[in-house]
């Protein structure tokens, strides 16, 4: 079925909760008409951690540039590491009636749904706090103080779930992915979406 234009698609979440493990699982799927939207960082690539796959990655001067080109949908500093959104990919791909997931941190998230509150917005949410924080550590990339800054921070970000249209829990990275189809088949089917479409069907010239 056609739909005049595509959905945006805002998946976020605390640190460590996996956003980037079900992102990638979802885009394996070739059921959706989904673009993801590679994100802008200034943070240094982990390990398996691809340039244009998985982020576009930047110096502090290349993203303050970006900022000041008014380039980014969004961005957001975070531990100390910068996060963005070019704006021209989303526009573009939209337009053509295609779907486009970002991942984004919270901060972001909320930019994005002052600027574009017709988005989706899906928190993905730990078991627990001490899931979080074991899959934190197991990454094997942070020191324990920046471990504990970011479970301080995950806190505060997880009050922020109001603000989002769905939450779904990340207990296992398969059950995740479904839920969230499900909601990307949902929303396409939103009476919003669709009255005016068939009402021009029925309508006398």
């Amino acid at each position: 079925m056609a739909y005049d234009k595509g959905i945006l698609f805002v998946l976020s979440g605390p640190s460590g909760v996996g956003k980037g493990t079900v992102r990638k699982a979802i885009m394996q799927e070739n059921d959706l008409n989904l673009h993801y939207s590679i994100s802008v960082t200034t943070r240094k690539p982990r390990e398996g951690e691809v340039d244009g796959v998985d982020y576009f990655f930047k110096t502090k001067q290349e993203f303050q540039n970006m900022i000041e080109n008014n380039e980014l949908l969004e961005w957001a500093e975070y531990v100390g590491n910068y996060y963005g959104t070019p704006i021209r990919y989303v526009q573009e791909m939209l337009e053509k009636g295609n779907d486009v997931l970002l991942e984004i941190e919270v901060q972001g998230a909320l930019q994005v749904k002052k600027r574009f509150p017709q988005a989706v917005f899906i928190f993905l949410m730990p078991p627990s706090l001490d899931e979080l924080r074991n899959r934190i550590t197991n990454r094997g990339t942070e020191a324990q103080e920046s471990i504990n800054d970011r479970m301080t921070v995950a806190k505060k970000e997880i009050e922020q779930m109001i603000h989002y249209d769905y939450i779904v829990e990340n207990d296992e990275v398969d059950l995740a992915c479904e839920r969230i189809k499900s909601i990307i088949r949902a929303e396409h089917y939103r009476k919003e979406r669709l009255c005016g479409k068939y009402k021009r069907l029925w309508e006398v010239e």
